[in-house]
């Protein structure tokens, strides 16, 4: 077979023509194939990826290698150096990359928008990124109700297209966030009470397979299962390059944030706000509130910053009257603006370049844990609050029964969410409980810690885990605790498909099994979390 070089890529090759073509490159380079195959996997594949296809592949210290290397949020994956960087521009190019990993068996990390916390989310050492960065194409389609978008966008790009258009996907709330992560995660939108979550509105994934073939998964393709297994099964399934996404009308919006320093007066006023603005949800679905208590290192003082969105441009709208009624805000972004401006604001508080790291629980909804809960915060932080450009936060969500009606169109996802309540029928809870948390729902928590100085990782990493164990003990106390692990929030510490139910983790595993029988995303994609 000729060898397919100098940017030829037939669509789409086998494992075992890359195998002869891979044969044929070493045949070339006879220094590389007096060793063992093994013993160098990744300098075979990236020598015959950046032979077949040299515009895409480069090396450390070359400018478009660290310029990709520079585009990730935290600093322990952009200090993570992979042997080399792939930026493919079609499916057929990620399916090369793939299939040449296979035969070389040099571990690969993927990256969409590279805004994971930990060093080999979406970067490896030693081995070969494919980063998605040219897949950035966005298309309407004429009825104006979906959008393809290739998975190296990130939210931003989608936003800045719809946006004219009057249109809207369910999406990122941070304007750098990729596309591709945030939705095979779960996805929590400014609009996810009314429509659900990312993951629930994709209508058509494009993906990669471990064989190398390029196959559409829809709830109305042969492959009904997958498609229910990459709504929140991460990246155990494939490599998907294109995301079909239901698409709806969307204007400008009222929102933005008012901040208080804090005081145990104000504490109280806004967790009793959430508590009863999360019951009263069903009755304004287009009102959503993230609530973030932070430490202000330089002024040495805890805040507490109430950001609210409503999906119309109506200013101080009734669902948010316990909010907007607290006094002492020392500052006030609340206005009329529109989503890709409203991202750029959540991404200021988000900056890059610092160590970072995630940890999520979720547990019953009711305003004296979540006192509690902040008192265990603001504790963990006095111990850490020395660390040099330490900024903590400990932020609540609700999850809706809007957002929870959403979890089971297009035959569900594997969530464990869908349909139940809070304990997912346990019983055991006091009736006083059980019909609590059946008003209130779930409060999912995402503790968020970034700072300057590696030497103080393990300290503040300890610091997380306190917040995270302390507060689920609390929970568990009142009856309140649950599961669920959200995974775009969670730590590489925590284990979170089992938090999807003990029948849908062995579901999402047979899943696997029977698209992946060689487990080459389990072997060789090692990164982020893992269904082992």
């Amino acid at each position: 077979m000729p060898f397919l070089g100098l940017g030829v890529v037939r669509a789409t090759l086998t494992l075992s023509e890359v195998e002869d073509q891979i044969s044929s490159y070493l045949e070339q380079n006879e220094t590389v194939a007096a060793r063992s195959l093994p013993e160098v996997g990744c300098a075979v594949a990236c020598g015959f990826l950046a032979f077949t296809l040299p515009k895409r592949l480069s090396y450390p210290d070359s400018p478009t290698y660290e310029f990709q290397e520079s585009r990730y949020w935290s600093q322990q994956q952009a200090l993570t150096r992979p042997s080399c960087r792939f930026a493919p521009a079609s499916a057929q190019e990620v399916s090369l990359a793939v299939l040449t990993s296979r035969v070389t068996q040099c571990k690969f990390a993927v990256k969409s928008g590279g805004h994971a916390a930990f060093s080999g989310a979406s970067n490896i050492n030693n081995g070969l990124t494919i980063d998605l960065i040219n897949l950035n194409k966005i298309t309407l389609s004429a009825d104006q109700k979906q959008t393809s978008v290739g998975a190296g966008n990130v939210w931003y790009d989608v936003y800045t297209y719809l946006q004219p258009k009057g249109l809207t996907t369910i999406g990122g709330r941070v304007s750098a966030i990729g596309v591709g992560g945030l939705t095979l995660g779960g996805g929590i939108s400014f609009f996810s009470s009314r429509y659900g979550w990312a993951c629930d509105n994709v209508n058509t994934f494009e993906v990669v397979f471990a064989d190398g073939t390029i196959r559409d998964v829809s709830y109305s393709s042969a492959y009904k299962d997958l498609y229910w297994a990459l709504r929140g099964g991460g990246n155990n399934f494939g490599i998907v390059t294109r995301f079909d996404l239901a698409t709806y009308p969307q204007g400008n919006l009222w929102a933005g944030a008012k901040t208080f320093i804090y005081t145990p007066e104000t504490e109280a006023a806004v967790n009793n706000a959430f508590y009863h603005l999360a019951i009263n949800s069903p009755s304004d679905p287009d009102g959503q509130i993230i609530i973030a208590y932070a430490y202000a290192q330089a002024q040495g003082v805890f805040v507490i910053a109430t950001d609210l969105q409503h999906a119309t441009p109506v200013a101080n709208p009734p669902i948010f009257e316990n909010f907007t009624s607290i006094p002492g805000a020392v500052a006030d972004t609340l206005r009329v603006t529109d989503l890709a401006g409203l991202t750029l604001e959540f991404n200021a508080t988000n900056p890059g370049g610092f160590r970072q790291t995630y940890w999520t629980y979720t547990v019953g909804n009711d305003p004296d844990l979540m006192s509690e809960m902040v008192a265990i915060y603001m504790d963990e932080v006095n111990k850490i609050k020395d660390a040099p450009g330490l900024v903590p936060s400990a932020v609540y969500q609700p999850i809706t029964t809007g957002m929870t009606k959403q979890f089971s169109k297009n035959g569900g996802n594997p969530l464990g969410l869908a349909g139940q309540g809070p304990l997912n029928g346990r019983s055991q809870a006091p009736l006083y409980t059980f019909m609590l948390l059946l008003l209130t729902l779930l409060l999912v928590v995402n503790i968020a810690i970034s700072w300057s100085n590696a030497a103080d990782e393990e300290r503040v990493l300890a610091a997380g885990k306190n917040m995270v164990d302390r507060s689920v003990a609390a929970a568990k106390a009142r009856g309140l605790d649950h599961p669920y692990l959200y995974q775009n929030y969670a730590s590489q510490q925590q284990n979170i498909f089992p938090s999807y139910g003990s029948d849908n983790y062995a579901k999402l595993k047979a899943i696997s099994a029977k698209y992946d029988p060689a487990r080459v995303w389990q072997k060789l994609q090692p990164g982020y979390f893992k269904l082992g």
